[in-house]
């Protein structure tokens, strides 16, 4: 047994020589909800892990291969794959990220499942330095840009950018190649402040990298015939909900239960998973609030200042630690998981 845990004592609001002027701790006391930092927060390369040793002896893997196109009726679905082949299944289920090709194939083409907040990201790792704790430092800049540093592993540091900006360049820039992608985030970044060089000059040579538009996915339906969608092609409910890998892992159980109980008649499982999960989605959907992220991005330094301040008076009077901790409501709600998913019959 090992823990694969990331080990994040808080947040740390920082100004532009380092200095904490307001810090969040995390919610260890048992009770309530988790704070900025998650006491049970596991980076997804680790669960992925996890998952693929759990099941690897008794699932076919196949890496480096995506789903081009498909076609399907009454009896099967004909998966046609990047590299040529393509086989029959029962079902075809498009977990593929926010940016879904399966989604695309099945909704209307008129229908744009995006609800945009208006904010943009890039993520990438570099070498971890003495300085570097396990409290997470948060910066702002002017121009309603953020930095964010946080250490997961004993030689590694994540950086994130946050952009807010409502552009068609920095909507287009996310499709673009990865070069011209670390271009655009180095010149919105460069001279920022803080530790924004060394994070700018460690981009180019980082093992992974990646930038995304934060937005919402929201649709009528998840399924047509045998293609059903799962995780953010289906909900995502964007980086700032906190519940990414929560919500696709509880609708994966919520589906895999639909199936089991419902092994011969598809149509009534897929109804009943969009039924049973919606509830959950719409509710972790909800609590993201666009206006309240921006307002927490400001432009200005006068803004920058002032939001600073209130942070620092409220982490004084020890408000986020006590919210956390009274809380009587997970960020879930009242929606309850349902029984563990068994077979009621034979497929």
């Amino acid at each position: 047994m090992f823990w694969a845990g990331v080990p994040e004592a808080g947040v740390a609001f920082v100004d532009a020589r380092g200095r904490a002027r307001a810090t969040i701790t995390a919610n260890t006391s048992g009770r309530g909800r988790q704070s900025l930092t998650s006491e049970y927060e596991i980076m997804r390369g680790d669960l992925l892990r996890i998952l693929h040793d759990a099941t690897r002896d008794d699932t076919e893997y196949v890496f480096g291969v995506s789903v081009d196109g498909f076609e399907q009726d009454g009896r099967k679905v004909t998966a046609h794959f990047s590299d040529g082949s393509c086989g029959d299944f029962d079902l075809l289920v498009g977990a593929d990220g926010q940016g879904s090709r399966i989604r695309r194939a099945i909704l209307p083409a008129d229908r744009d499942p995006y609800r945009r907040i208006g904010i943009h990201t890039a993520y990438w790792f570099i070498p971890r330095t003495a300085s570097d704790s396990n409290v997470r430092d948060t910066y702002l800049a002017p121009g309603g840009r953020l930095v964010m540093r946080r250490s997961h592993h004993p030689t590694e540091t994540q950086v994130y950018f946050m952009l807010r900006e409502e552009s068609e360049e920095a909507s287009a820039t996310h499709r673009q190649p990865v070069e011209r992608q670390r271009e655009f985030w180095a010149g919105r970044f460069r001279g920022a402040g803080w530790q924004t060089e060394r994070f700018v000059d460690g981009m180019p040579t980082s093992p992974f990298f990646h930038s995304q538009e934060a937005v919402q996915v929201r649709t009528d339906t998840w399924s047509k015939g045998r293609v059903v969608l799962a995780g953010d092609a289906a909900h995502c409910a964007s980086p700032y909900s906190g519940m990414g890998i929560s919500g696709a892992l509880v609708g994966a159980h919520v589906l895999a239960g639909e199936i089991n109980r419902h092994p011969g008649d598809l149509p009534t499982a897929l109804a009943n998973y969009d039924r049973v999960l919606r509830p959950f989605v719409d509710r972790i959907q909800s609590r993201v609030n666009p206006r309240l992220l921006r307002l927490g991005m400001p432009t200005t330094r006068r803004a920058i200042d002032a939001f600073q301040a209130a942070t620092a008076l409220a982490c004084f009077l020890r408000v986020p630690e006590l919210a956390a901790r009274f809380s009587k409501e997970d960020r879930g709600g009242s929606w309850q998981l349902p029984e563990d998913p068994a077979p009621t019959g034979a497929a």
